[in-house]
């Protein structure tokens, strides 16, 4: 994989480009196209190894930043996986939480008082062809417990107090439906109501 290195402060008032979608940088072994590893032993504030600020002051849309992976080959992910981005948190030997530690956060704010749209701090989307038949394992959120020490995650959701997500219902409800969940290749339905009494 080619190297290249800079000495010194490296300023762009355009950007920086790494191939282009008609040129695109060529890779033929397996390496990362773009790499940076940093320490820090600040005690105080943040630390990022990568800030990015987009501001909209007009009337477009977009993205501060966008990742897709494509794939054009077949059998894919033989002995591996293939992942549009894979963000990890690791506490490691040595290593205690005092705070909070999250492998994704995602934040949704305004700073007036109707913003108005469709607001939402996680959406979760599909893009499959019309005639794609999904297997029985497919779902729009998948849960693993993937390392040496299974059993230890035990809860799937921590709702704070304050939120306004639970309603407790003072006697039973209406059922109205359920929404399919799969469990160890089973699947079950979450009970939902159409009224709490």
């Amino acid at each position: 994989m080619a190297l290249t290195t800079f000495s010194g402060p490296v300023s762009s008032l355009n950007g920086f480009i790494g191939g282009t979608s008609t040129n695109p940088i060529v890779e033929t072994t397996a390496g990362n196209v773009s790499e940076s590893y940093a320490t820090t032993s600040a005690t105080t504030g943040d630390t990022r190894l990568s800030y990015n600020r987009l501001t909209f002051t007009s009337t477009g849309s977009g993205e501060t930043f966008r990742a897709l992976t494509r794939v054009t080959g077949a059998n894919g992910a033989t002995g591996g996986t293939i992942n549009g981005a894979h963000i990890s948190t690791s506490i490691n030997t040595g290593g205690t939480i005092s705070g909070a530690a999250n492998a994704i956060r995602a934040t949704i704010g305004a700073a007036v008082a109707t913003p108005g749209g469709t607001l939402a701090a996680l959406q979760l989307d599909t893009d499959f062809a019309s005639g794609t038949t999904l297997g029985a394992e497919s779902a729009f959120i998948r849960v693993t417990d993937s390392g040496a020490g299974t059993g230890k995650m035990t809860r799937l959701m921590n709702v704070g107090t304050g939120t306004g997500l639970f309603t407790a219902a003072t006697s039973s409800s209406t059922l109205a439906g359920g929404i399919k969940v799969r469990i160890s290749g089973t699947d079950y339905f979450l009970v939902v109501a159409s009224a709490l009494t």
